[in-house]
């Protein structure tokens, strides 16, 4: 079935193949109405022993943060973050709040809440694009981040914009990549991938 221009093998919500993470943003504002409700469907997300050890520090466009994530993106997010609404930095406790024991599932815990907001935001009609092209130790020392956090990703949020505005190398990237096959992804048993 085809869903989003995109071919579903099994019979999802739509939500799942709907969602995608183009550059092209209009440069309007996020409202802080919208942006409030993405961190809510994100604090909803399941974690290890319901720590929720996921944080969120973010800039709206246009306020006296801005400049301070904008200037931790690599210059080809530069290019087109320009025009984002919001910039978010997320970052996730190492250890228990309970018992300040390490926790080895903190990424993945905060990995649960970023896709929970992304979902939120792609039914808002909004954009909501993740990125690794950033100084994760300036953002550290920048943001004033103890070490018993980790620094995990940005992303981009902001109203869908027109591709004819981004450069034409960005053009080309600008549409909905496909997904390996159920098959590729699963094995019974065994480990069985190179």
């Amino acid at each position: 079935m085809n869903i989003n221009n995109r071919e579903v093998e099994f019979n999802v919500n739509e939500i799942f193949p709907k969602r995608w993470s183009p550059r092209a943003m209009s440069g309007e504002d996020v409202s802080d109405e919208n942006l409030k409700i993405l961190f809510e469907a994100a604090r909803w997300a399941p974690s290890s022993y319901n720590n929720q050890p996921w944080r969120f520090i973010y800039a709206k466009k246009g306020t006296e943060h801005w400049s301070k994530l904008f200037d931790l993106l690599a210059e080809p997010n530069q290019a087109w973050c320009k025009n984002a609404g919001v910039l978010v930095v997320t970052i996730s406790r190492n250890n228990f709040e309970f018992n300040d024991k390490p926790t080895v599932t903190h990424t993945f815990d905060a990995g649960s809440a970023w896709m929970s907001l992304a979902l939120q935001g792609s039914m808002k009609g909004l954009v909501v694009h993740g990125m690794e092209g950033f100084d994760k130790n300036k953002a550290k020392e920048v943001l004033e981040v103890p070490d018993n956090y980790s620094i995990e990703m940005m992303f981009a949020i902001g109203q869908l914009g027109k591709k004819e505005d981004l450069s034409e190398e960005m053009q080309k990237m600008e549409l909905q990549s496909d997904r390996k096959k159920v098959s590729e992804i699963i094995s019974e048993g065994k480990f069985v991938w190179k």
